[in-house]
């Protein structure tokens, strides 16, 4: 399957994004259960205006198939917005953009990411294009984001986040904090998604914000 873009064409789903909104995120969506943070994440950087460059695995499908009733690619347009700045890539496809390290791009975000994707990203393995991207997101020195949901961890788990952390990578748990007191899963998923994207240069107005002896505000 060829990359598809949005409304606009190839030219406003890439070079024009990119002059007018700035370089692209990778978001690589893998078969980890949490398909409400990907979802989340996608809509976000629509409404903002931040050109995406989208990776969906087969079992990436799956989850948002089973977790949030997302058949294909046109359930998830009608779920996350404004497509014109997206472009989605088939996961086989390894000469794709998002493998180019001459590629601009703010960074990479695996959200969830399977405790399989990782342990591939941290052995340095590019059987598929979100290996490889991730692969490339590492060696350029661009932030590379990874959110497990899995839990508890193994041994082989911890190892493989330590590696990766020690490579330059930031592993962000999909774990919400309370302090903001939140009244719905929406609050909850808005937590890690508002930290996620801050991580890799995404502005946006979602989550709460500590602040020392007042209460916790919005983003």
């Amino acid at each position: 399957m060829r990359a598809t873009v949005g409304q606009g064409g190839a030219g406003a789903g890439r070079d024009g994004a990119e002059r007018s909104h700035g370089p692209p995120v990778t978001l690589a969506i893998t078969g980890a259960s949490g398909a409400v943070y990907a979802v989340r994440a996608l809509e976000v950087m629509n409404r903002v205006g931040v050109p995406v460059r989208l990776i969906i695995s087969s079992t990436g499908w799956r989850l948002l198939r089973e977790e949030a009733d997302i058949a294909g690619e046109a359930d998830l347009r009608a779920r996350t917005g404004d497509w014109s700045r997206v472009v989605l890539y088939d996961d086989d496809d390894r000469g794709a953009t998002p493998a180019s390290g001459s590629a601009p791009s703010r960074g990479m975000l695996i959200c969830p990411c399977s405790m399989g994707t990782l342990a591939s990203v941290a052995q340095g393995t590019t059987r598929s294009l979100i290996e490889r991207a991730a692969d490339v997101t590492l060696k350029e020195r661009r932030p590379l984001v990874l959110v497990p949901r899995e839990t508890p961890y193994s041994i082989i788990h911890l190892e493989n986040m330590l590696r990766l952390a020690r490579a330059g990578a930031l592993i962000l748990p999909a774990s919400p904090g309370f302090y903001h007191r939140p009244t719905t899963i929406g609050d909850l998923v808005d937590f890690v998604v508002a930290r996620a994207l801050s991580h890799v240069g995404v502005e946006h107005d979602i989550g709460p914000r500590w602040q020392s002896g007042e209460p916790a505000v919005d983003a």
